[in-house]
């Protein structure tokens, strides 16, 4: 995947690979109360390093919501957007906009990629499940 991402044909989806993996890493610091530490959600990351990233938050996400028990998906998170300003949001919500903010971009990156004329193999999550 990574190589596929890198060649020009390809760099559009990679771009929005980049983004959903640093837009996760912004949720996740700010559902653990901290400061946010990028200074773009449209970063330049290499392809080469998306296999690590992913790894890296799938484990951060666990961990995180593996700590809570039940009553605390209902809570609210407190958090400042990019521009400084107050919010807070119930965790179900920020975990339904990350799931949906990932699909999004999935689809996007696999239709740049079936543009380019890479066959792609079934993406259907229950394929998936089938799978494991």
């Amino acid at each position: 995947l990574s190589s596929l991402l890198q060649t020009e044909d390809h760099a559009k989806a990679g771009q929005l690979m980049a983004h959903l993996l640093i837009v996760q890493q912004v949720w996740l610091d700010r559902c653990l109360s901290k400061p946010p530490n990028i200074t773009a959600t449209w970063p330049d990351w290499k392809a080469n390093t998306f296999e690590q990233r992913i790894n890296e938050n799938h484990q951060q996400w666990l961990t995180y919501l593996e700590s809570l028990n039940a009553n605390e998906f209902e809570e609210l998170i407190h958090y400042k957007n990019f521009k400084g300003d107050d919010f807070e949001t119930r965790l179900t919500d920020i975990l339904t906009q990350l799931i949906n903010h990932g699909t999004h971009h999935r689809a996007q990156a696999c239709q740049h990629l079936k543009l380019a004329g890479t066959d792609l193999t079934n993406t259907d999550y229950m394929l998936f499940v089938w799978q494991q």
